[in-house]
């Protein structure tokens, strides 16, 4: 090969680098933005030119991974987006230290505990370990549950803005699942709100008539939420101030679990 081509090859190399660069950095600039976000604003984020973020944002959207606003002209995250999200954290590439983890927690606890998202108003389970009890529930990983009658549902909600849980509550009203299911809007965010405060979750047989659950926040450096860890049981062997009990236990495991997605440097900004 000659020098020449060689320098050809190489220039090629750097602009497709180039260019692969700038759309993860338009990409995230979207992630990371709570709200849908506008061009001036990415653009002033990621350093780059309007008319370049233009054309990033459009190759974006037709690939899926965001959304546009037309009316106003605003860009967040996208189905496929989400899709890749959901299947990155249940890769088996990382599978086997998640559920070591979790594994270890179960036995611990002696009950069941799982890890999962939030995909709408539905909690997706993304890891899921039974107890050897003869009475618990049994769900598969990628199952889904109802968010605002889960524990760890209502734990991810919390990490959104309350415009944003008033406006899927609109699309999706609170089903009510059991006679303790919370289906007043205004009472559920106020539940969020405590959920906040206090860092952990609780569901009071809200889902399943004698089903008590508790949850944690497993986060990143940022301190963003991007997954729930849960134990669940019947009140027959748990009650909700035991459930309070195990919260210690899951925020240590948290501590691991994020550990394994976000590397060691999460640890220090979980609770403890």
């Amino acid at each position: 090969m000659s020098t020449n081509e060689k320098e050809a090859g190489e220039k090629v190399r750097k602009e497709r680098g180039s260019a692969l660069e700038k759309s993860l950095a338009v990409l995230s600039a979207v992630i990371d933005q709570p709200q849908a976000v506008g061009l001036p604003d990415v653009a002033a984020r990621v350093g780059l030119p309007r008319q370049t973020v233009h054309r990033v944002l459009q190759q974006l959207e037709e690939n899926g991974l965001i959304l546009r606003n037309p009316a106003r002209d605003r860009f967040s995250i996208g189905p496929k987006l989400t899709h890749f999200a959901l299947k990155t954290l249940q890769s088996a590439n990382q599978g086997a230290p998640v559920r070591a983890v979790l594994q270890d927690l179960v036995n611990d606890i002696k009950e069941t505990c799982n890890i999962g998202v939030l995909d709408g108003l539905e909690f997706v389970y993304l890891e899921r370990i039974e107890c050897e009890w003869s009475l618990r529930v049994h769900l598969r990983t990628g199952s889904r549950v109802p968010a605002h009658a889960a524990a760890a549902g209502k734990m991810m909600l919390s990490s959104l803005r309350p415009s944003s849980v008033m406006n899927l509550i609109k699309v999706q009203p609170l089903t009510a699942y059991t006679e303790y299911t919370i289906t007043d809007a205004s009472t559920f965010m106020g539940e969020l709100q405590q959920i906040r405060e206090q860092s952990y979750s609780l569901t009071n047989q809200e889902y399943s008539v004698g089903l008590i659950g508790a949850a944690v926040p497993i986060v990143d450096r940022s301190r963003r939420q991007i997954a729930a860890l849960a134990v669940q049981a019947p009140t027959s062997r748990l009650s909700l101030e035991e459930a309070i009990g195990h919260i210690p236990r899951l925020r240590a495991a948290a501590n691991k679990l994020a550990d394994v997605w976000v590397g060691e440097d999460a640890k220090s900004v979980l609770a403890a």
